[in-house]
């Protein structure tokens, strides 16, 4: 039921993080993969190498999911190709009280976390919807359930996530297409850096995480490769958290 031999994955925000670990875990179970972010390199890239070493075919694109004009040149090319999966996994954060967020960083972060998540879904749903089958799994954010401290657009992009998720769920689920998301906690990645720095915060998120700890990309393997997979072939638009518990407490 998890095995994903002969589907093409494609994860974009893949190069480190919750993408690296997202898309290695679905070349483990069989996929090969078309990995897409800004600072993905030609070649030689820790991806690659692990996509190969499990015998997978593995294609890197660079793409700048803030400049719209990239993005639908990726999503025509996407377009083109079998695509089974898709993970919207890229997105961007600013930190900083709501009062002095400006506005060209409201668009950027919407822009990468939102819009170009709509685009993609959009161009290889419909390869999907013609073939009857595909799913399409975006990373969406325990700020798709909250508010959050000081990341206004972040927390409404996420939100934005949920409810596109479920918007395209009741228009393709009929057709044989999947859309669901995970949404994650409080993960060991750059995003969470400067929360692990503050002394204060740190004591106060790990006190409300009941497994205890932060969680690592590896954590969402599992979950990622349920929804890629034909054991998810009823499940549809909803938001699995994998987050220690924190929504639960």
């Amino acid at each position: 039921m998890f095995d994903l031999t002969g589907k093409l994955a494609v994860v974009t925000g893949a190069r480190r993080g919750i993408g690296l670990g997202i898309a290695t875990a679905l070349a483990d179970a069989g996929a090969d993969i078309v990995g897409v972010s800004l600072g993905m390199e030609a070649s030689g890239s820790e991806l690659q190498a692990a996509v190969e070493k499990r015998g997978r075919a593995f294609t890197a694109i660079r793409c700048d999911l803030a400049d719209r004009t990239a993005t639908s040149a990726l999503a025509s090319r996407l377009a083109e190709l079998p695509v089974g999966i898709l993970v919207g996994n890229a997105g961007t954060f600013r930190r900083v009280p709501a009062a002095d967020h400006s506005q060209e960083d409201w668009d950027h972060v919407l822009e990468v976390n939102l819009s170009s998540q709509f685009v993609l879904a959009q161009a290889v749903g419909r390869g999907m919807l013609e073939r009857g089958s595909g799913k399409i799994i975006f990373t969406a954010s325990m700020l798709s359930f909250q508010g959050g401290l000081n990341v206004a657009s972040y927390a409404a992009a996420k939100s934005g996530l949920a409810g596109l998720t479920r918007a395209l769920s009741n228009e393709w689920a009929g057709s044989g297409v999947n859309v669901n998301a995970i949404a994650p906690g409080y993960i060991d990645t750059r995003v969470t850096e400067g929360l692990k720095a503050d002394p204060v915060r740190s004591k106060q998120i790990l006190e409300r995480i009941p497994a205890g700890r932060l969680g690592q990309p590896g954590d969402l393997a599992g979950a990622a490769v349920f929804l890629a997979s034909t054991a998810s072939d009823y499940v549809n638009g909803i938001l699995l958290p994998v987050d220690g518990g924190w929504l639960g407490r």
